[in-house]
């Protein structure tokens, strides 16, 4: 582990590590543990009682966050003729169709957060699978991020929509905001977002669903929520 400085030493003497803290508590010290000189962006990493191995036992979706993130996110929208257009009158910040595919094959182009397809432009985006894949941001239905409703998609996202998916150790990592949100829209976007986790529940999920939710900021350390309370 490398060594923390000062600062991070002081936020982790606030945190009681033994101790779960219900939601409001727990906004209201990640708050006070973000220190850097810099807006800290506040993250949920939720771990699941399912096995992403098996696809009855997946959890993914989007949710849009009331209070959005505190990020614009720049998104790529491969469309064609009026889509094409309905997608930039919304506000995306690129369109286009296999001169995008070229683009990002040889000049190595990944200038945006998001990417949104209409379903007739899936072959031609399925070629950029190997590259788009491991960075996470291949369209997706379950997502909303394949869609002949450009329109909405970009909105939604530009609005503050979030993605949330397992990764391999079962655990999903969320921006809920920033540290300098209001506690009470921090407390409603981290509540948001676990409320569309638990109605996401897979009927194959067994045991304890939510094993452990922790809220922590950019360069703070990580304060446990009591999954009990979480929803309510």
């Amino acid at each position: 582990m490398p060594k923390r400085g000062k600062k991070y030493q002081e936020a982790r003497k606030l945190v009681d590590n033994t101790k779960l803290y219900d939601v409001k508590d727990a906004v209201e010290l990640v708050k006070k543990t973000a220190v850097a000189k810099f807006d800290e962006t506040v993250e949920a990493h939720i771990k699941l009682g399912v096995d992403s191995r098996h696809a009855d036992q997946q959890v993914r979706g989007a949710i849009v966050l009331p209070h959005g993130t505190g990020k614009t996110s720049k998104i790529l929208v491969f469309a064609k003729g009026e889509k094409a257009t309905e997608a930039t009158n919304a506000g995306a910040d690129y369109v286009g169709a296999e001169d995008m595919v070229t683009k990002i094959q040889s000049e190595n182009w990944f200038d945006f957060d998001v990417v949104v397809a209409t379903p007739d432009m899936m072959g031609v985006v399925g070629r950029l699978g190997r590259v788009l894949g491991p960075k996470g941001l291949m369209p997706n239905p379950k997502s909303g991020t394949v869609t002949f409703d450009v329109e909405r998609a970009v909105k939604e996202i530009k609005a503050g929509k979030v993605e949330y998916r397992l990764d391999k150790t079962n655990i999903i990592h969320v921006p809920i905001g920033k540290a300098s949100f209001e506690d009470d829209k921090l407390t409603e976007n981290f509540k948001t977002l676990l409320e569309a986790i638990v109605k996401a529940k897979p009927a194959a999920a067994k045991g304890q669903y939510l094993r452990s939710v922790t809220v922590t900021s950019t360069m703070g350390p990580g304060i446990k929520v009591n999954p009990a309370k979480i929803t309510e």
